[in-house]
């Protein structure tokens, strides 16, 4: 299967009503130019399951901003004011979860798991509904997977079969993701030629890997 797109349609893939995850953190590690290309898009009603939803005018953000989401489902807004003023004008639905457990639904989602056991939130709203195990006399809360459709996501270098290497920081929540949708779209900043990347670099494997854009950083 050809892997290499360009942007146009890679934008195409991701049609209204999606569920869509979207690496990154705080905008670092965030494919940003096919959120753009989505901005520019209009593509709507769209779920998003991501750490955060970055700034107003950066990554994530733009696309709030443009209010493409129907609902967000994050660890915190507090840097995007704009979705906070969404959330409670109840023009988009936000789901705040702890941030550690929101990157352990997302690992359940790609492995195949039913939901992962944790004590956060108990006590709290977080466990409004949720359903509370006893295990060895302590009670955590069951929190189910997330998956997605799309999960669009950004590599430092990427070789054209797909395997990834990301720089630092940037990793986050990229490779998780990455295995938790039905289809992966990467933003390389440089493609490379397979063979190219040192195995041992190589986070997410290539079989992971739809489609790749970018390469021009």
């Amino acid at each position: 299967m050809k892997k290499l797109i360009t942007m146009k349609e890679a934008v195409a893939k991701i049609q209204d009503g999606m569920t869509v995850m979207v690496g990154g953190f705080l905008g670092c590690g965030s494919p940003d130019g096919i959120i753009d290309a989505l901005v520019e898009s209009g593509v709507k009603d769209l779920t998003l399951i991501g750490n955060d939803t970055a700034f107003p005018d950066r990554s994530v953000g733009k696309m709030v901003v443009a209010k493409q989401f129907k609902k967000i489902i994050v660890s915190h807004i507090g840097t995007n004011p704009e979705t906070g003023r969404q959330m409670n004008a109840g023009e988009t639905e936000v789901d705040l979860v702890p941030q550690g457990t929101l990157a352990e639904r997302i690992r359940c989602g790609g492995f195949g798991l039913g939901g992962v056991l944790t004590p956060t939130g108990i006590g709290t709203e977080v466990e409004d509904e949720k359903q509370r195990i006893k295990v060895d006399g302590k009670i955590y809360l069951l929190e189910t997977p997330l998956k997605a459709d799309v999960a669009i996501i950004r590599g430092c270098k990427v070789d054209k079969k797909g395997n990834i290497y990301y720089h630092a920081t940037a990793r986050n929540f990229n490779p998780l993701m990455a295995m938790a949708a039905e289809t992966v779209i990467v933003e390389a900043m440089e493609i490379v030629e397979a063979g190219e990347l040192d195995p041992e670099c190589i986070v997410t494997p290539f079989t992971f890997v739809d489609y790749i854009v970018g390469g021009d950083k």
